[in-house]
Formats: C-alpha cells, structure tokens, sequence
C-alpha cells in the first residue's frame, strides 16, 4: 500500500488521500512524495478530471517531514553533500510548484485546474507547507488541532517553500512568530492569522464544492501576478526597512548568534523578498542546505526529534509486561506532589493525593484547580475537563486509600528517616507487587532502599521543577532494582506525556551532578572578581537559558546551602567546593536569599520582577582589573557540566549518550544549539576539548582534568556518537 492514493468520483473531482500505514500521523517520505508528484502529472493530464482535493485518512493531516529522512540526506548526498542537498531540496520545490501552477499558461496563468487542501486535523511543517502550494486551504472546526512550522525548534526551518510562501502571503512582521517561533495555531486562529482559508465543519465537503466552482483567477497565488508588492513592504520599502531591521535585531537578541536556523530563515525571508518568486524558492534552498549542513543542525535534529522519541518510546526499556499505571498514590503534596497529582490525573490514572493534614492535601488537589482554571480561560480545557480530572484525584490523609494502587510516589522531606518512615508505612497496606518510587533530587536510591522490604520493587523518580512544564524525568534505579520495577516507571512516564532518562544510581544522579559544577562556577568566577555581568551573559550567549547565578536566585540560595552543607558531611575532607560556600553562606547570612526574598545576586522591585544584578555583592568581592576574554568564560562554564556528563559516563551511571544529551536540552537547558555536552563535544572535537581541559586544569586545578575517555576518544580520532550513538554500550 502506497502513502497517497487517489480516487475521481462522478463529478471529476479527484481525491488524493495521504494515509502512511501503521503510523498514527502521516509524515512524509521521499518516496511518498514522488508518489505523490506521479499522482499530480497523471490527474492534470487526464482531461476528464476537473480539480483536485489532498486529504488525509486520518484524524490528522501531517506532523511533517519524517526528520530521520532529513537526518541522513547530508550523508547519503555523496561526495558534494551540499550540492546533493540543494539538489534534492530543488526537486521538493519543483514538485509544490506543479501543485501551485497546476497546468495553467505561464503567460496568461489560464488552464490551470484547482487544487485544494482539506485537512480534518492537525497540520505541521511540510503538512502545511503541502497545502500553501494548493489554491485553497480548509480545515476542520476543530480546537485541539494545530496549525503551523514548528520547524526551528529543531534546528531548521521551513525549507519546501513555507518560508517563502508564509512570508509573501502575510508580510515579514506577521510572518514572524509562525517563522521564528515556530507559533503553531488553532485553525481558527490560523484562518484569522491568514495562514489557512476557510474553518468548516466538512472540509472535503467544502473543499470539492470549492473546486467545481473555482474559476482561473481564483488559483492564481498572488505572486504570479504582474506587480505583486510584498505585504508590509519590501526590504527598499520604508516600512519594510524597519520590519527587517526590527527582525534582525529581534533574533539575535532571542538567539544569541549560536542558532544558525533563525539567522538563515531571516535571510532567505530578506534575500527573497527583493527577487521574483522562483528565485526566491531558490534562495530558500540555498540556506536550508546551509542550515542541513550545519554541525549544530544535525546535532539537535538527532537529540530534539531521533533520539527523544526513540527514549520516549522506550528505548531502553528492560523486557517486561505492559505496566501501564491504573492507580497512584502520591504521598507529599506540597508543590512536588501537587504538581506530580496533576499531570497523573490529566493523563486519565486515578490518583490517591496523601498529607499529614486534610488542608495539606486540599490545597495539593487545588494546585491543580488553579492550572485547569488557567487552562480554561486560553481555551485549552473545558469545564467538563477539568471536572473530569479534579474527580480523579482524592486527597486525604488516610493511608489506607493506597490499597489498590499499582504506583507509590513519595514526594516528602527530603530527610532520610522521613522517607524510611513513610515507605514502611506504605508497604504495610499497598500489595506486593506495588512499585515504590521515592522522588528526590539529591539522596541516594540504593541507601533510601534499605528501608523498603522489597528493595526490588523500589526505584528513584526525579521530577523536575515546576512539574507540569518540565518535560524530563530522571528514573534512577538502586542497585538492587529490579527490571519490572524500571519497566513501570518508564510506562508511567510515558502515559503522563513526559520524556524519560535511565540512569544508575549516584550522588546526584545525572542532572543535578552536571548542573551543580555550572552554578559553582559562576560562584568561582564571581569570588575570583570576574565582573557579573559577563558570567551571565557569557552563559547566556553560548546557549544557556539562565546564567548560573540567576539560576541560583530561582532556585534559591538557601538550597544552595542546604545541598553544600549535606554533601560536605557525605564527602567529608573530599569536598571539593569550600570556595563556592563562603560566597553562598555569605548572601544567605545577609538575607540575600534568592528570587523568593526579592535579594539575591540581584535586586528585585516589589512585585518580585528582576531588576539587575546587586551592585553591593562588588563590596565584598572586588571587580578584578584585569578581565578574562569571553571565550574563556564560557570554557569554564561549558566545561564544567560537560566534563561531568563524560565521567557520569565512564561511570556508568549513565548508560546512554542520547539521554546524556536529550536529559541535558530538556533538565536544565544546556545549549540547546549544540545538541547536548556529547553532541558539543564531537562539535568541537574530542582532541581540541582535551587542549581547552588541560589549559583550564593548569589554571584552575582537577576539576577541568580531562576524563581519560575523553582521551581516548580524542587519541583514538574517535567521536562520541561514533562509538556510543546506536545506544546503551559499555564506555570503553
């Protein structure tokens, strides 16, 4: 069976139906689409067909380019890839374009026969970039679809015309947060944007009544007409100066530089805009094969797409019975619990919602109220769904509500004999075969398993915070954690809609052993007198979303303090970071204690908005005359999560480079640009990372000595994705 087929009924509308088989979305393949351009030639040369309409046979339209395909174009291009990418990129556009001119006269754009899109639902990349080619657009009335080029949030950009194509139709400025921020709208929202046509209860109905009574000048696109201007103004337009201007500004504020897909979709967006319309395709060509043939472009193609949905699949998950969750007791609700009851009941499992006191656990289910409520008011949830999901969640304090649950996940204190206290507790009433996970960000699973009679059954969930928004989770198993009990948790991240990492248990797990090394870098550099707002923007200009002392301002500084001074007593005279507390002691001794006290490494006015950084921290800590270049700031900075993800590897606590990086992007936002510590580091090269480690270690001491993996691979010409990329290996 072929993804498209197609069928002409008694009134000569031919129906071209896009149906990928055993696949719950269509997205389109290179062989799929020369289906397609067969189907096109052969229905415009028959001349008893009078239009045609492209649907799908499924609820959805297209999520889009299968982006495997896309991955493996620049290697399978052969010796020239970037002539070989533009090529294949040129036969796309040939194709759309038939699409678009459909048979007319190039001269008098006569003759040509309608062709129009009816999408049932949701519409993504070359699914929508498909039906910008054809002369109408309808779609179904339908909210929960979505409508738009989300393309740029994986490196790329709308690269088969939809640049093009969405920027003539709507002008640069209104073009920009479908194009730069990958905007995805309701097709209501998309009719009103210009983007779609029509929103009907019927769009094939509609679609083939359009196409009988579409007459030559209805499919003619804008563009192929004499005297076309550009909306809002060419780039030599006074006002369309100042769009592009404004834009050029506005993405490099928002990217930094460090995202080459952003900087070439302006370009081709600009380049086009002064050049007929088939010029213009080709300068998208142009810079999409740029973009294809960017280092980091492949890089978050595989983390943000490949590698995230093959973890969320379950690539690594143990063989065992489906572990599907059908009830969950949360025991905690403060604001880790709360948030953990919400995205379970959201996901249809029936959730038993435990703390010590009733108004505990009331105001635990009401933290859900308010995001439904929140939900409700931008149109994402009804009233009757939200009813749905408060009904699933019982909060109590009555232990004995656990019974029948197949999933515990304790989300109190993090103390030791609390949690002991509570897992005794609860093992007395759930069966046994009830999976016990403990939520903690820093304690260790195996040493928190000794108090469990079933220490098989028993393994570390690490959310992150706030748990409703973050996408990672963190599964840590004990040393004695069995394979069922893994097999549960990543079913239950799954049903909840989150992606899951797999780790060994240590210090730290993964996250927070690579993250911690970032913040106290700063702190370094900070005591060491290198001016603050260089750290920051440092960090934020080589991709990280926060510097690492706003990100201790979030997350606070007494937490700072409270980790420092637990580590310390585990590590004894091991501890390596005396010089980060004296700085983290001090602000906490001065009440500086983050963004919750409105004092921290910054100021803050009444409401809590950020102000600047506090000019009173250069009172105890001298700005050096004498100020490090940026690029070395950013080693520091950069090196220090790395270099942690490679020995979490060499571990083995980490098993997998996909969830090295993929955890990286999703836990605590490493530069995304790069794909993760693993990906930056076959970016940069193993050898050129050991030259930077061994230039930082003579300055700074052991902590920038290079792992001796990353020796290796560098002695060895190797990469990282070369040696561990097809999965969980050993690291050797």
């Amino acid at each position: 069976m072929t993804d498209f087929t197609y069928d002409i009924d008694s009134d000569g509308v031919a129906v071209i139906t896009w149906d990928v088989p055993d696949k719950s979305m269509n997205v389109l393949s290179l062989d799929a689409l020369a289906t397609l351009d067969g189907q096109i030639d052969t229905l415009l040369a028959d001349d008893g067909v009078k239009g045609i309409v492209i649907t799908s046979g499924k609820d959805s339209f297209a999520g889009g380019m299968d982006l495997n395909i896309l991955a493996g174009m620049k290697a399978s291009a052969g010796d020239d890839p970037a002539r070989g990418l533009f090529e294949g990129i040129m036969q796309m556009h040939a194709i759309l374009r038939k699409i678009e001119r459909a048979g007319m006269d190039p001269k008098t754009n006569k003759g040509g026969k309608p062709i129009a899109a009816a999408l049932p639902g949701t519409a993504l990349g070359i699914g929508l970039e498909l039906p910008l080619a054809c002369h109408r657009i309808f779609a179904a009335d339908n909210d929960k679809a979505k409508i738009g080029l989300p393309e740029i949030k994986v490196g790329i950009f709308p690269g088969a015309g939809g640049t093009t194509r969405i920027s003539r139709k709507l002008g640069a400025m209104a073009a920009s947060p479908i194009l730069l921020q990958g905007q995805m709208l309701s097709p209501a929202k998309a009719k009103s944007a210009g983007v779609i046509d029509e929103v009907v209860a019927d769009p094939l109905a509609s679609a083939k009544e359009w196409v009988l009574g579409a007459k030559d000048v209805d499919i003619v696109k804008p563009w192929d007409v004499k005297g076309f201007k550009f909306p809002g103004g060419a780039p030599y337009h006074p006002a369309g100066f100042m769009t592009f201007v404004g834009a050029s500004a506005m993405v490099n504020g928002q990217t930094m530089g460090v995202y080459p897909a952003a900087k070439a979709l302006l370009s081709a967006v600009y380049e086009g805009a002064l050049v007929p319309f088939d010029t213009a395709l080709k300068i998208e060509a142009r810079w999409f094969t740029h973009v294809l043939m960017n280092p980091s472009s492949e890089a978050m193609i595989r983390s943000l797409f490949i590698n995230k949905e093959a973890l969320e699949k379950g690539a690594n998950r143990p063989e065992a019975a489906d572990q599907k969750v059908k009830k969950v007791g949360i025991i905690g609700a403060g604001m880790m619990g709360a948030g953990i009851a919400y995205v379970s009941a959201k996901a249809g499992i029936e959730v038993v919602l435990i703390d010590a006191e009733q108004g505990s656990a009331d105001r635990g289910k009401a933290y859900s109220e308010g995001l439904l409520d929140k939900g409700i008011s931008r149109k994402k949830e009804t009233v009757e769904s939200k009813a749905a999901t408060l009904a699933r969640i019982h909060a109590t304090t009555d232990y004995d509500s656990l019974a029948g649950c197949d999933l515990i996940v304790e989300a109190v204190f993090e103390d030791p004999k609390v949690k002991a206290s509570v897992t005794q507790r609860v093992e007395a009433i759930v069966g046994p075969d009830c999976i016990f996970a403990t939520n903690t960000s820093t304690l260790p699973i195996t040493t928190l398993a000794q108090a469990s009679a079933r220490a098989q059954n028993f393994i570390g969930i690490h959310f992150f915070s706030p748990v409703d928004k973050m996408l990672l989770v963190e599964i840590i198993k004990g040393e004695k954690t069995g394979d069922v009990a893994v097999a549960k948790a990543l079913d239950y991240v799954r049903q909840i809609r989150k992606t899951p990492i797999v780790v060994n248990d240590a210090r730290f797990f993964y996250a927070n052993r690579c993250i911690i090394p970032y913040i106290n870098e700063g702190v370094r550099m900070a005591a060491e007198g290198v001016a603050l707002p260089l750290i920051e923007h440092a960090a934020q200009m080589v991709g990280m979303p926060l510097g690492p002392l706003q990100l201790i301002d979030e997350t606070s500084v007494d937490l700072g303090v409270k980790i420092a001074k637990a580590t310390k007593a585990a590590m004894g005279d091991a501890y390596p970071d005396a010089a980060v507390d004296e700085v983290i002691f001090w602000l906490a001794d001065e009440g500086r204690l983050g963004k919750k006290a409105k004092a921290g490494f910054y100021d803050y006015d009444a409401a809590g908005k950020r102000q600047g950084l506090w000019e009173g921290f250069k009172q105890k800590y001298a700005v050096s005359a004498d100020q490090p270049d940026l690029a070395h700031v950013q080693h520091r900075l950069l090196m220090a999560q790395v270099l942690e993800a490679v020995r979490a590897l060499e571990e083995g606590v980490l098993t997998d480079i996909r969830e090295g990086d993929v955890g990286a992007i999703l836990g605590w936002g490493f530069a995304p640009w790069s794909g993760g510590p693993f990906s930056w580091l076959d970016i940069l090269g193993a050898a050129k990372a050991v030259e930077i480690c061994e230039g930082l270690a003579a300055q700074y001491g052991a902590r920038f000595e290079a792992p001796a993996l990353l020796r290796d691979v560098a002695a060895k010409g190797d990469t990282f994705y070369a040696r561990f990329g097809t999965g969980a290996q050993e690291a050797a």
